[in-house]
């Protein structure tokens, strides 16, 4: 990542995150890998949200606001049920899922806690980017 990229608060290296994504087969990999991108990316360009904490929760990649609690953790991680596909997931106990569904039906949910993607398919770019940036403001706007 170039020192102009998004910022992580903890080493980009975390030998425990990237032991978790060594560990997917290549498909998965480079998916979960694009994900974590288009998050630290999304980061970068919103004014506000800070560097991002990227650590291990409940096993997966997860990436926290921690700098300005601006946001909502995001988790990404391969569906165990279903080895071609990927979420993201978000905190179950927000209106973040149910915002996304009125915004874009045509993505794929899990309950109120998760988007599902395809991991050879093409990402939604545009309205995953929308979302990312939803949940990393999320404590911005909650209230309103």
């Amino acid at each position: 990542m170039s020192e102009a990229g998004p910022k992580l608060r903890r080493n980009q290296a975390d030998p425990s995150v990237a032991a978790v994504f060594d560990a997917y087969p290549a498909p998965v990999r480079r998916r979960l890998m694009a994900l974590r991108k288009l998050i630290l990316d999304t980061a970068h360009a919103i004014e506000g949200v800070g560097a991002i904490e990227e650590a291990l929760k409940w096993g997966q990649a997860s990436y926290l606001t921690s700098e300005t609690r601006s946001g909502s953790t995001i988790r990404i991680d391969r569906v165990k049920s279903a080895g071609d596909e990927v979420a993201v997931f978000f905190h179950c106990q927000t209106n973040l899922v149910e915002t996304f569904r009125e915004l874009y039906p045509e993505l794929r949910y899990s309950g109120n806690r998760a988007i599902l993607l395809d991991a050879k398919a093409k990402i939604p770019e545009v309205a995953l980017r929308h979302c990312v940036a939803l949940a990393l403001t999320y404590h911005r706007w909650k209230g309103r």
